[in-house]
Protein backbone atom coordinates (compact mmCIF):
# COMPACT_ATOMS: atom_id res chain seq x y z
CA UNK A 1 0.00 0.00 0.00
CA UNK A 2 1.75 2.93 -1.32
CA UNK A 3 1.09 6.64 0.46
CA UNK A 4 -0.62 5.53 3.63
CA UNK A 5 -3.31 3.59 4.58
CA UNK A 6 -6.70 4.13 3.39
CA UNK A 7 -9.93 5.04 5.13
CA UNK A 8 -12.84 2.78 4.47
CA UNK A 9 -15.51 5.50 5.07
CA UNK A 10 -14.38 7.63 2.75
CA UNK A 11 -12.04 6.11 0.36
CA UNK A 12 -9.64 9.06 0.73
CA UNK A 13 -5.52 8.60 2.20
CA UNK A 14 -4.45 9.51 5.58
CA UNK A 15 -1.45 12.04 5.12
CA UNK A 16 1.39 10.18 5.97
CA UNK A 17 2.19 12.72 9.52
CA UNK A 18 -0.91 11.20 10.63
CA UNK A 19 -0.19 8.13 10.45
CA UNK A 20 3.62 8.00 11.21
CA UNK A 21 5.18 5.27 11.98
CA UNK A 22 2.51 3.33 13.77
CA UNK A 23 3.26 -0.57 13.66
CA UNK A 24 0.24 -1.57 15.30
CA UNK A 25 -3.09 -2.43 13.09
CA UNK A 26 -5.10 -0.76 15.88
CA UNK A 27 -3.90 2.54 16.44
CA UNK A 28 -4.32 3.05 12.10
CA UNK A 29 -8.16 2.04 12.86
CA UNK A 30 -8.22 4.69 15.58
CA UNK A 31 -6.44 7.26 13.71
CA UNK A 32 -8.75 6.31 10.82
CA UNK A 33 -11.96 6.95 13.29
CA UNK A 34 -10.65 9.94 14.76
CA UNK A 35 -10.25 11.31 11.88
CA UNK A 36 -13.69 10.43 9.98
CA UNK A 37 -15.33 11.39 13.45
CA UNK A 38 -13.80 14.84 13.31
CA UNK A 39 -15.20 15.61 9.27
CA UNK A 40 -18.53 14.15 10.31
CA UNK A 41 -18.77 15.98 13.11
CA UNK A 42 -17.57 19.35 10.70
CA UNK A 43 -20.37 17.91 8.00
CA UNK A 44 -22.95 17.52 10.59
CA UNK A 45 -22.26 21.07 12.00
CA UNK A 46 -22.67 22.38 8.49
CA UNK A 47 -25.96 21.06 7.29
CA UNK A 48 -26.95 22.31 10.98
CA UNK A 49 -26.43 25.83 10.09
CA UNK A 50 -27.55 25.52 6.70
CA UNK A 51 -31.20 24.13 7.62
CA UNK A 52 -31.76 26.69 10.90
CA UNK A 53 -30.63 29.32 8.47
CA UNK A 54 -32.62 28.89 5.66
CA UNK A 55 -35.62 30.71 5.00
CA UNK A 56 -39.15 28.71 5.54
CA UNK A 57 -39.61 26.70 1.57
CA UNK A 58 -43.04 28.07 0.03
CA UNK A 59 -44.32 25.34 -2.55
CA UNK A 60 -45.33 26.16 -6.14
CA UNK A 61 -48.21 24.11 -6.69
CA UNK A 62 -49.46 25.57 -10.12
CA UNK A 63 -48.69 22.06 -12.01
CA UNK A 64 -51.06 20.09 -9.03
CA UNK A 65 -54.00 23.17 -9.51
CA UNK A 66 -53.33 22.90 -13.29
CA UNK A 67 -53.98 18.88 -12.86
CA UNK A 68 -56.61 19.34 -11.59
CA UNK A 69 -58.57 21.16 -14.11
CA UNK A 70 -57.35 19.13 -16.33
CA UNK A 71 -58.96 16.35 -14.45
CA UNK A 72 -62.23 17.61 -13.98
CA UNK A 73 -62.26 18.97 -17.75
CA UNK A 74 -61.52 15.01 -18.04
CA UNK A 75 -64.36 14.27 -16.05
CA UNK A 76 -66.29 16.86 -17.64
CA UNK A 77 -65.94 15.02 -20.77
CA UNK A 78 -66.60 11.32 -19.54
CA UNK A 79 -70.05 12.99 -18.02
CA UNK A 80 -70.37 13.66 -22.09
CA UNK A 81 -69.85 17.40 -21.48
CA UNK A 82 -68.52 19.58 -25.23
CA UNK A 83 -67.40 22.60 -23.36
CA UNK A 84 -63.97 23.40 -22.36
CA UNK A 85 -63.04 24.59 -18.70
CA UNK A 86 -61.66 27.41 -18.62
CA UNK A 87 -59.40 28.85 -15.81
CA UNK A 88 -61.49 32.16 -14.57
CA UNK A 89 -59.31 34.60 -12.69
CA UNK A 90 -62.09 35.84 -10.11
CA UNK A 91 -62.33 32.17 -9.29
CA UNK A 92 -58.96 31.10 -8.94
CA UNK A 93 -58.98 34.32 -6.00
CA UNK A 94 -62.40 33.38 -4.48
CA UNK A 95 -60.05 29.47 -4.21
CA UNK A 96 -57.10 31.21 -3.12
CA UNK A 97 -58.83 33.05 0.02
CA UNK A 98 -60.59 30.07 1.14
CA UNK A 99 -57.81 28.08 1.04
CA UNK A 100 -55.52 30.35 2.97
CA UNK A 101 -58.54 30.36 5.46
CA UNK A 102 -58.84 26.80 6.01
CA UNK A 103 -55.10 26.06 6.12
CA UNK A 104 -54.80 28.66 8.97
CA UNK A 105 -57.67 27.63 10.90
CA UNK A 106 -57.60 24.17 11.49
CA UNK A 107 -61.29 24.10 12.73
CA UNK A 108 -62.65 24.38 9.54
CA UNK A 109 -63.29 21.39 7.65
CA UNK A 110 -65.38 22.55 4.28
CA UNK A 111 -66.90 25.13 2.48
CA UNK A 112 -67.68 27.57 5.57
CA UNK A 113 -64.82 30.40 5.82
CA UNK A 114 -63.85 31.91 9.44
CA UNK A 115 -65.80 34.27 8.51
CA UNK A 116 -69.19 32.59 7.70
CA UNK A 117 -68.62 33.41 4.35
CA UNK A 118 -70.08 30.88 1.50
CA UNK A 119 -68.09 30.35 -1.84
CA UNK A 120 -70.76 32.23 -3.48
CA UNK A 121 -69.86 35.21 -1.49
CA UNK A 122 -65.86 34.91 -1.50
CA UNK A 123 -66.86 34.38 -5.87
CA UNK A 124 -69.03 37.56 -5.36
CA UNK A 125 -66.66 39.51 -3.42
CA UNK A 126 -63.33 38.26 -6.04
CA UNK A 127 -66.02 40.01 -8.83
CA UNK A 128 -67.12 36.82 -10.39
CA UNK A 129 -71.00 37.02 -11.93
CA UNK A 130 -72.73 33.97 -12.14
CA UNK A 131 -73.57 31.22 -10.04
CA UNK A 132 -70.74 28.83 -7.85
CA UNK A 133 -69.95 25.42 -6.56
CA UNK A 134 -66.99 24.64 -4.44
CA UNK A 135 -64.83 20.88 -3.42
CA UNK A 136 -61.78 21.43 -0.48
CA UNK A 137 -59.65 18.93 0.28
CA UNK A 138 -58.08 18.47 3.31
CA UNK A 139 -54.58 16.55 3.90
CA UNK A 140 -52.89 15.82 7.03
CA UNK A 141 -49.90 15.88 5.36
CA UNK A 142 -47.42 18.38 3.59
CA UNK A 143 -48.28 17.18 -0.07
CA UNK A 144 -51.13 15.78 -1.87
CA UNK A 145 -50.80 14.31 -4.92
CA UNK A 146 -53.81 14.97 -7.70
CA UNK A 147 -54.44 11.39 -7.99
CA UNK A 148 -55.34 11.27 -4.06
CA UNK A 149 -57.05 14.51 -4.85
CA UNK A 150 -59.34 13.47 -7.54
CA UNK A 151 -59.95 10.54 -5.72
CA UNK A 152 -61.19 12.35 -2.59
CA UNK A 153 -63.35 14.11 -4.56
CA UNK A 154 -64.58 11.47 -7.03
CA UNK A 155 -66.19 9.04 -4.24
CA UNK A 156 -67.77 11.73 -2.44
CA UNK A 157 -71.56 12.23 -4.79
CA UNK A 158 -71.71 16.13 -4.10
CA UNK A 159 -68.45 16.35 -5.21
CA UNK A 160 -68.74 14.23 -7.88
CA UNK A 161 -72.38 16.20 -9.13
CA UNK A 162 -70.15 19.71 -9.36
CA UNK A 163 -67.21 18.32 -10.89
CA UNK A 164 -69.20 16.57 -13.74
CA UNK A 165 -71.77 19.61 -14.06
CA UNK A 166 -71.25 20.60 -17.42
CA UNK A 167 -72.86 24.35 -16.94
CA UNK A 168 -69.73 24.71 -15.16
CA UNK A 169 -67.58 25.92 -17.49
CA UNK A 170 -65.19 27.85 -15.42
CA UNK A 171 -62.96 27.25 -12.30
CA UNK A 172 -60.47 28.50 -10.19
CA UNK A 173 -58.13 26.29 -8.38
CA UNK A 174 -55.96 27.35 -5.53
CA UNK A 175 -53.51 25.15 -3.15
CA UNK A 176 -52.31 25.45 0.32
CA UNK A 177 -49.03 23.77 2.04
CA UNK A 178 -48.10 23.93 5.70
CA UNK A 179 -45.95 20.59 7.43
CA UNK A 180 -49.25 18.90 8.61
CA UNK A 181 -52.11 20.11 6.38
CA UNK A 182 -52.48 20.50 2.96
CA UNK A 183 -55.70 22.27 1.63
CA UNK A 184 -57.07 22.44 -2.37
CA UNK A 185 -59.59 24.12 -2.98
CA UNK A 186 -61.56 24.23 -6.29
CA UNK A 187 -64.57 27.29 -7.02
CA UNK A 188 -66.85 26.07 -10.22
CA UNK A 189 -68.63 28.85 -11.75
CA UNK A 190 -71.43 29.01 -14.39
CA UNK A 191 -71.54 32.81 -15.55
CA UNK A 192 -74.66 34.70 -16.35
Amino acid sequence: MTGGPKSSGNNTALPPAAVGNLADREDVVMARYTCSSSMMSTVALTVAVAVLGAPAAHADNRRLNEGVVSNVYTIQHQAGCTNNVVVNDQLQLAAQWHARDVLNNTSIGGDIGSDGSTAQHRANAAGFKGVVAETVAINPALAISGIELINQWYHRPDYMAIMSNCAHSQIGVWSENSLTRTVVVAVYGRPV
